[in-house]
């Protein structure tokens, strides 16, 4: 047997390394840890969602880590204080995230190939007073507006009312007939009392967005008549949400629904994965009532959840391929489908399955869209008018405050704190 000398084995290992030198490198494996609120997702990310994303993206590995909702503000601010947060940050509407941005925690998205698929009115909720750092990739919206109990209506023999006087006629006739509560909806929790109460039917009188910016502008104020109607109109439903509606929970007045003990339910369309899980009869959605047929219609069609990246990740390139993702059409549509109830914001229009989905995202065609009045700008200060606005609308409702006073109280508290940079 031959065997090779001792320079043909050197020049071999030369080769070698020479070889190994000009092949690729193999690319590390990246892991993308996302924070969120969102623990009800859950299954949704880790089933749906992120094997989508992977498949499309080998090499970068997503792990969804939600805290509870009522934690996760705390929770996600000690993280970034001590650097120990996730790649990815879930953002809150508004004011919330725009904090952690202007404290150097959410990296500016301006560049981002992606953030040319929404609208300004869709980056709003996430970006910079002047309109030029988007920090959080629009992920969804959620519409308000009342679903009601098919069967009840048919039982009854009611029409779904498109104007108030046929709203309170509709509530009027359940309550003479007895067998459901006319509308479960309880004030003792509050921010429902605004939430689907005042920001629900509030729209239809502020008109929308320009009542809205009018306000921030200082052009009205809230004891204008189209910020205290809708007061008075809430200080009517008092009458048809049952007894003992004063200490009924969030979760009673759900429950009241679902169990077919009342006809009617303001809502925000997030419920609408729940309700059909829930109730075992047919399900629609109405709008707002306009005051007079033939009214401009509004509906608080409000941003609701974003993403964005974490300023000090040592991952930025696969966190802005992971953002790129979350702003296309493919991401909008599993998302929509996977949770109905929340609406796609990107430009290109989504196929939604769900029927009771689509009859809320169809108010769009018809309907101008605005946000809650308080999230933007006019909560940065103390008294925080989104809360002061909860225990004004649950006090209107409750009797206990005249219309014109919670207004009169709210424009005092927002006077003292807020000047209009006109």
């Amino acid at each position: 047997m031959t065997y090779p000398t001792k320079t043909q084995l050197m020049s071999a290992s030369a080769a070698l390394v020479l070889g190994l030198a000009a092949a690729p490198l193999m690319a590390q494996d990246v892991t993308l840890t996302i924070e969120s609120w969102r623990n009800d997702d859950l299954s949704i990310w880790q089933n749906t969602l992120i094997p989508a994303f992977e498949a499309a993206n080998p090499g970068i590995r997503v792990v969804f880590a939600p805290s509870a909702p009522t934690e996760y503000n705390a929770a996600l601010n000690a993280k970034l204080e001590a650097g120990s947060a996730g790649d990815l940050i879930t953002c809150r509407p508004f004011d919330a995230s725009l904090a952690l941005y202007n404290d150097g925690y959410l990296a500016s998205l301006a560049d981002l190939e992606g953030m040319g698929n929404f609208s300004d009115v869709a980056k709003s909720a996430w970006n910079t007073d002047d309109g030029a750092n988007p920090f959080c990739v629009p992920m969804a919206s959620v519409i308000h507006g009342f679903i009601y109990n098919k069967d009840a209506f048919a039982e009854l023999g009611l029409e779904v009312p498109a104007t108030e006087d046929e709203f309170f006629a509709v509530l009027d006739a359940i309550k003479e007939d007895g067998s459901y509560i006319p509308m479960a909806m309880g004030t003792v929790d509050q921010w429902e009392a605004a939430t689907m109460g005042y920001q629900n039917i509030g729209p239809n009188f502020w008109k929308g967005e320009e009542g809205r910016l009018a306000l921030i502008r200082g052009e009205q104020t809230l004891t204008d008549e189209g910020w205290v109607e809708p007061y008075r109109v809430l200080a009517r439903w008092g009458e048809y949400l049952g007894d003992g509606f004063q200490a009924q929970t969030y979760p009673d007045s759900q429950n009241l629904f679902t169990l077919g003990r009342a006809a009617i339910y303001p809502a925000g369309s997030w419920e609408i994965a729940l309700f059909e899980e829930q109730a075992d009869f047919a399900m629609g959605a109405f709008p707002p009532p306009v005051r007079n047929a033939g009214d401009t219609c509004y509906i608080s069609d409000h941003n609701d959840i974003a993403i964005g990246m974490n300023a000090a990740t040592p991952n930025a390139d696969a966190a802005r391929t992971f953002l790129n993702w979350v702003a296309s059409s493919e991401f909008a549509s599993l998302y929509a489908n996977a949770l109905p109830g929340f609406f796609a914001l990107s430009n290109e229009p989504v196929e939604m399955e769900n029927a009771l989905a689509q009859d809320f995202v169809s108010w769009r065609e018809d309907c101008e869209s605005t946000i809650r009045s308080t999230y933007a700008i006019l909560s940065r200060g103390t008294p925080n008018l989104e809360n002061e606005t909860w225990n004004a609308s649950a006090n209107v409702i409750n009797g206990t405050e005249t219309p014109e006073d919670a207004a009169a109280r709210l424009q005092s508290g927002l006077e003292s704190w807020y000047t209009p940079a006109n």
